[in-house]
């Protein structure tokens, strides 16, 4: 069973912030951005916006949804689904967890799955 990747401690990101994780060390075709909702949950998507190169961990988290820095797409933090033009194609989602405040990733792997 893959245990994820411990990408941050819970601590380094801020409720309604997010930071972004490196390709280098995910393994993924872009840079994963982890996203600290309202309600202090963390979910974890692409992190380069599909519109324009801009990075959605320097964006405003608002309910349930990520709006772009650049020219304010929104993305729904569970499915990465684009809910906000410009951007007209969602983002890949993937599986994050928290364990003892640690934060661990599952690159490529659906949330929920």
């Amino acid at each position: 069973m893959n245990a994820g990747i411990r990408v941050a401690a819970l601590a380094d990101i801020d409720v309604g912030a997010g930071i972004a994780v490196g390709k280098s060390v995910t393994g993924t075709a872009d840079d994963i951005a982890l996203l600290r909702d309202e309600h202090g949950t963390v979910w974890a998507l692409d992190d380069t916006c599909s519109h324009a190169d801009a990075s959605l961990a320097e964006g405003w988290i608002e309910d349930g949804h990520v709006e772009c820095p650049l020219h304010a797409s929104r993305f729904c933090l569970e499915t990465g689904a684009v809910d906000g033009l410009p951007a007209t194609k969602g983002v890949c989602p993937h599986r994050v967890e928290v364990r003892d405040g640690e934060v661990f990733l599952f690159p490529n792997e659906a949330p929920g799955s």
